[in-house]
């Protein structure tokens, strides 16, 4: 009868939504495109149990959610209610990301942990049932859609659950399942789907990507049955819907592989895809910054949480620094607004603690939906929820408040990032500047936003403030619920002296369109022949003009005057400018460096023996395709691997590159100092296959 009814409601609803009504929905909410969004993190099981039908067995159940390892019976139809009665839709937020959907362990842990979080997958192509059947999912996607909010996915494809090779009953051993059907446990595993080769101590790279997570089961991604099941899977709910994913744990998987994966996607149905590379508290990380650039999705911004929690929660930084965070990922991300950014999340200690200032939450808040990047939201953050580590930091909400603070200043400035475009395309620069106060401008063409923040008791006189606004009188946008301030402006920019009040945000908006095309996003980033591609900006005109992608004039599929859809022309693969003219001939800017791949990827295990080196020198690969870097040693694939999989003097590295194509390759030597020694032969010469996996082991020419 339960399943009936929720039939019932979805036929309802789909006979209703009339087609204009959906075409509509569908064409506001770009599946790329994240400019204007704010998303809102849910882990399902602890936002609210709409549905007590699918509470769990009284073994892995806490009914009170006294016990935080346990499930506490959130679920779909609890995120449905919360769309439908306004908690989420007058929040503001355009997208919510859940917790992964698929059918995890049912065990209880030895520890007495259960896989409330979702990410202990046990068959990826089976719902959750404790989070709903996939009638409860699809009502989920639809009231979203309906309510003009994108809906986001985690995905685990790093590992299955808890075994241990030494104990089959441990857990349910990792083991996986294809729509009911066993693919392997961890403790027998004939088609070698995981890796035995214990866990990691993090040490390396390559030895947080080949080894387990902690006890976790780590899937070999050069299995061909593998990478076909996960592949498989991602499409399945990408075709039920989903308009985002979040990546798990992608620090502890081979770039080569994810960037196949990305290709997949992309090629199916191109959504919106981070992923979680973990950075810890004033770290920065060269491999992080490649990874976004070069692995075909975006990342969450650790540095810049890390670095907001250090001025706004511990206040071991000050703003000096944060701006100093600004201008290097400026530098070190080709995309830096497609970076996620937080305040908190499922994984560090909430922003928020029992002896904090709830006013301190709310100024984190304006300045994170103010900054550069997709803003993300951490489940009751807008109720001041407080808690350590895990489970502390994942609490049940408790109430639904629309009159804090802080839902109001996630509220006015979700709205804000939807009208003006400055927010999600400009580029940011600092206008005044000390330890305590921060004012920093937001610009894209005639858009404008500055935010004025003081963190501390004291106030503060501000003169020779210069804007790129207009002469007027400028209101704050948050209506003085941060104690801030008006803004009055004179004719050459400059601003009248005012009074920054302690723990104050002003923030302050000229939204005017400009005359220029201007190009504020491209996405996806990378892609293959025959993709389509949709351009963001303003200004395009009505009529349709031309587009360039490098010397190469596209196919225009649609084309209005903030969004162009088009077509990767046949060209060879590499990086390349994209540029527009309009139907009047009036030029945009240049957007640069997006990925033509060679074709359809797939990843590929490139082995090579007995190449012995010196003390500090490495391995690369390099090869005739933009994949290998056309022959160009700086931009050969590496530093290679040589401990774990193969130990020296065999080195290996995962790599995405064409299906079904002839290439040419070799390995060269490099030294601290980047002096480079070839290996001597001939080129080597491999056919890749046209899908799957493989390995390709050849010796080291002297």
């Amino acid at each position: 009868m339960k399943n009936i009814w929720k039939s019932l409601a979805l036929i309802i609803f789909i006979f209703f939504a009339t087609p204009n009504l959906i075409s509509a929905v569908q064409n506001e909410m770009s599946t790329i495109n994240y400019s204007k969004d704010v998303i809102y993190q849910i882990v399902t099981d602890r936002f609210w149990d709409g549905d007590k039908n699918n509470n769990p067995p009284s073994d892995i159940y806490s009914a009170d959610c006294q016990n935080l390892h346990k499930y506490c019976g959130g679920d779909w139809q609890g995120i449905i209610d919360k769309i439908n009665d306004g908690y989420l839709t007058d929040l503001g937020v355009t997208a919510i990301w859940i917790s992964q959907p698929v059918e995890n362990i049912h065990a209880l842990h030895p520890n007495g942990y259960t896989s409330y979080h979702g990410y202990w997958a046990k068959d990826y192509k089976r719902t959750n049932p404790y989070y709903g059947d996939f009638s409860d999912f699809d009502l989920l996607i639809n009231t979203a859609h309906q309510n003009n909010i994108k809906v986001i996915m985690d995905f685990t494809p790093n590992h299955s659950s808890p075994a241990l090779e030494s104990d089959p009953n441990y857990a349910e051993n990792g083991a996986v399942f294809d729509d009911g059907s066993l693919l392997g446990s961890y403790s027998n595993d004939p088609e070698n789907i995981f890796n035995h080769n214990g866990g990691t101590d993090f040490s390396s790279y390559e030895d947080s990507i080949y080894r387990n997570l902690y006890d976790l089961a780590d899937y070999n991604l050069n299995s061909a049955k593998m990478d076909n099941y996960l592949k498989d899977s991602i499409k399945l709910w990408l075709d039920k819907g989903i308009d985002g994913i979040r990546v798990d744990a992608v620090k502890h998987m081979p770039q080569g592989w994810q960037k196949s994966l990305m290709n997949e996607i992309y090629t199916h149905k191109p959504v919106f895809t981070f992923g979680e590379w973990f950075l810890g508290k004033g770290e920065i990380d060269p491999k992080n910054h490649h990874f976004a650039n070069e692995s075909g999705m975006s990342l969450l911004d650790f540095r810049y949480g890390q670095t907001i929690r250090s001025v706004l929660k511990d206040g071991t930084s000050n703003w000096h620094q944060f701006h100093e965070m600004i201008k290097q990922t400026k530098n070190n991300y080709n995309e830096v607004n497609d970076q996620v950014t937080f305040i908190d999340n499922h994984d560090m200690a909430r922003f928020t603690s029992e002896k904090s200032s709830k006013t301190s939450t709310d100024i984190a808040l304006a300045v994170l939906l103010t900054s550069r990047g997709v803003p993300t939201i951490y489940y009751g953050t807008e109720q001041y929820l407080t808690g350590d580590k895990d489970p502390e930091n994942r609490k049940p909400m408790t109430k639904f408040d629309k009159t804090t603070k802080a839902y109001k200043v996630i509220q006015k400035l979700s709205n804000l990032r939807k009208t003006n475009p400055a927010l999600g395309y400009g580029r940011t620069k600092q206008r005044w500047i000390n330890s305590d106060v921060y004012i920093f401008e937001r610009k894209f063409g005639n858009n404008v936003v500055i935010t004025a923040v003081n963190k501390s008791d004291k106030t503060y006189t501000i003169s020779n403030l210069k804007t790129s606004f207009p002469k007027g009188k400028y209101r704050d946008i948050l209506n003085s619920n941060l104690a801030g301030v008006d803004l009055v402006v004179q004719d050459n920019g400059n601003a009248d002296n005012f009074d920054i009040e302690p723990n104050s945000v002003s923030v302050w908006e000229c939204t005017q369109k400009s005359e220029s095309p201007l190009i504020g996003h491209v996405g996806p980033m990378e892609g293959q022949y025959g993709n389509t591609v949709t351009v963001s900006g303003e200004g395009f005109g009505k009529e349709r003009g031309t587009l360039k992608i490098g010397d190469e004039k596209a196919k225009i599929i649609s084309w209005d005057d903030s969004k162009i859809k088009f077509q990767i022309p046949k060209m060879s693969g590499g990086k390349y400018d994209i540029s527009l003219k309009t139907s009047q001939k009036i030029e945009s800017n240049t957007y640069q460096d997006f990925e033509v791949l060679n074709g359809k990827q797939v990843s590929i295990q490139f082995v090579v023996n007995d190449a012995y080196t010196s003390m500090g020198d490495n391995i690369y690969l390099t090869g005739n395709i933009s994949e290998l870097g056309n022959w160009k040693t700086e931009e050969a694939i590496g530093p290679m691997f040589n401990q774990v999989q193969y130990k020296y003097p065999k080195w290996y590295y995962e790599v995405s590159v064409p299906a079904n194509k002839k290439i040419e390759f070799k390995f060269i030597k490099k030294d601290h100092t980047g002096t480079v020694i070839w290996e001597s032969g001939k080129n080597h010469t491999y056919t890749t296959p046209k899908q799957g996996t493989d390995t390709i082991k050849v010796d080291w020419q002297e």
